[in-house]
């Protein structure tokens, strides 16, 4: 699945990854492949990407939205 991770400013991140996992406003969650469509809110906290490879990646956020739609990620993060 594809993920993007943008900000005001700049895009943070943008990739493939197997797993997703994201601070909710009301507590943690992952995203895998083929996950039912999805918009939440985000907590300030930090997202963990991991890849094909399993190669890890954390951004942390101040908080934002998430989108989930035919296997995109959008996440839009202040």
């Amino acid at each position: 699945m594809t993920i993007e991770i943008i900000n005001p400013d700049e895009t943070i991140f943008s990739g493939e990854a197997d797993i997703v996992q994201l601070p909710g406003k009301d507590g943690s969650f992952e995203i895998l492949n083929n996950h039912a469509p999805l918009i939440s809110v985000l907590k300030e906290g930090k997202i963990k990407v991991v890849d094909k490879n399993k190669n890890t990646q954390f951004f942390e956020i101040q908080g934002g939205v998430i989108e989930v739609l035919r296997n995109n990620i959008l996440i839009l993060a202040g």
